[in-house]
């Protein structure tokens, strides 16, 4: 009897790695497919390659096969070899070598968005350690009322508030949902209920909300501006951003206030204490700290110089933010030490922003993007088409490929080079690619619908506070009015930007 169980146990193991790996057995599969196929004409042979990287990539970050940090270093590898051992671009007659190759690999690390990716995650981590993050968040809530649409709203501009303080969206939200859950608390609200499970989400999709409305907000803004300094040798400071996106965030966060208070009415509507609670959270905190005043000061200060990036002096964005980041590591400022920060930084988001930027240049340069958006121009007949429609169609693409997808810094890794060769590959005139490239990134952090579509999403749902069909019927409705929006702006206030 017992060999009979071992001999099942022993058949069972394989079946078990199967299941467990499938996503990236198929990404391994979808590799190999690629690269036996037919190299196309006018495609060299590293731009075949590289595609066939890409699907690897995308199939790898859709499931989540094996850890973004990982896949990173899988994916360098297999640049470094299968590019390496192709036909140099530029000179097809000698190979391109692997330590041409391997620079290519990790050229996105030499990126000033990498260094602002770096800056913004101490800066986060330098909010938690203080605590500096939930003080702001307390003191906003305990002046906004007792009534639960109140609170709504106070949530909501807590959100918009920390974006600025803090650029990290995970950071943000890991900072907010405890303060939330300490609100449906003191309102004595059933955490199971409808103002719970409202409120969590409105925490939740405020922070993807102004991850549009401000650069540095996120990672995957970061990207994109990579993207676009490497392709037009051209920037879009700060206080541009702001202009061309707040517009959005704030129309938004009012659709948010309206959407959920409509679809999910809280079972209560006052809640006589609850806000002398949040206030008792908050006097909890004690009087300012020093490393809290110290960090208030840098922070309203590195605010200032963004904003008025290009006006009032020349300074770029990451060069500000790395100065700020010395400084709250510099003796006798104290606000931070190495070694309080380093178990607080995510190391592999580093990681994936630095390939997922070498992933996309080297699409571009060894012209697989080109390649594949000729095809995508020439199938949807985007070649004359007008920009609205180009528009609308690229929004569209991006929102379904985003319900694949768990991370908007790697969806914009795969998607932003190809979006840039596509919009240089159309005819029609007038177009400002920069402008649309710019647009459809806000498309790229839309992670409304899937519990899974975002990290902070899943710090959320861990709270069990609201239901996946919850989020996933409200979040809907937002994609579309966020669809109609973006659609707007390209109609509207981005042609007298002249974005568009």
């Amino acid at each position: 009897m017992a060999n009979a169980l071992d001999v099942r146990s022993h058949a069972s193991a394989p079946l078990s790695w199967f299941r467990t790996n499938w996503g990236l057995l198929a990404a391994i599969a979808a590799l190999v497919i690629v690269l036996l196929l037919p190299t196309p004409e006018r495609l060299p042979v590293a731009g075949h390659r590289m595609l066939a990287i890409l699907a690897f990539a995308v199939i790898v970050w859709m499931t989540e096969a094996i850890d973004y940090a990982v896949s990173a270093f899988v994916i360098a590898a297999l640049i470094a070899f299968l590019i390496g051992l192709a036909p140099n671009v530029a000179n097809p007659k000698v190979l391109l070598g692997t330590s041409g190759a391997m620079s290519l690999a990790f050229s996105g690390f030499t990126t000033t968005g990498l260094v602002l990716v770096m800056s913004a995650l101490f800066l986060a981590a330098a909010m938690t350690q203080t605590g500096l993050d939930k003080r702001i968040a307390l003191t906003i809530l305990s002046r906004v009322g007792t009534g639960t649409r109140s609170v709504v709203i106070g949530t909501i501009l807590v959100g918009f508030v920390i974006a600025f303080m803090v650029p990290s969206t995970t950071a943000r939200v890991a900072c907010l949902v405890p303060i939330t859950l300490g609100i449906i608390s003191a309102f004595g609200a059933d955490k199971r209920g409808a103002f719970a499970s409202m409120l969590m989400i409105v925490t939740v999709q405020t922070a993807s909300i102004w991850n549009v409305g401000i650069k540095t907000a996120a990672a995957q803004n970061m990207i994109a501006i990579g993207f676009i300094e490497k392709a037009f040798n051209q920037t879009i400071t700060w206080g541009e951003w702001l202009m061309a996106a707040a517009p959005f965030g704030i129309l938004m966060s009012i659709a948010l206030y309206f959407v959920m208070t409509r679809m999910m009415p809280p079972e209560i509507e006052q809640a006589p204490g609850g806000i002398e609670g949040i206030r008792k959270s908050l006097a909890s905190l004690g009087p300012m700290k020093a490393a809290e005043k110290k960090l208030l000061a840098i922070s309203l200060t590195l605010i200032a110089f963004w904003a008025t990036e290009g006006i009032l002096h020349k300074f770029d964005t990451s060069s500000t933010t790395v100065v700020a980041v010395a400084l709250m590591f510099m003796p006798g400022i104290g606000i931070l030490t190495w070694k309080e920060a380093q178990p607080k930084i995510p190391w592999g988001t580093v990681l994936l922003f630095g390939i997922g930027i070498s992933l996309g240049t080297a699409l571009l340069q060894t012209k697989g993007a080109t390649w594949l958006a000729d095809i995508v121009v020439a199938e949807f007949g985007l070649k004359n088409a007008t920009a609205l429609f180009i528009l609308g169609v690229m929004t569209l693409f991006l929102v379904v490929i985003h319900l694949g997808f768990a991370s908007a810094t790697a969806l914009a890794s795969a998607m932003i080079p190809i979006v840039i060769a596509v919009l240089k590959g159309v005819a029609t005139p007038g177009i400002n690619v920069i402008g649309m490239t710019m647009l459809l990134q806000f498309v790229v952090s839309f992670g409304f619908i899937l519990v899974v579509n975002a990290p902070q999403n899943m710090v959320a749902y861990g709270t069990e506070t609201f239901t996946a069909r919850d989020f996933v019927r409200t979040g809907l409705v937002l994609t579309l009015i966020a669809i109609a929006l973006v659609m707007l702006l390209g109609a509207t206030y981005w042609r007298w930007l002249g974005y568009v």
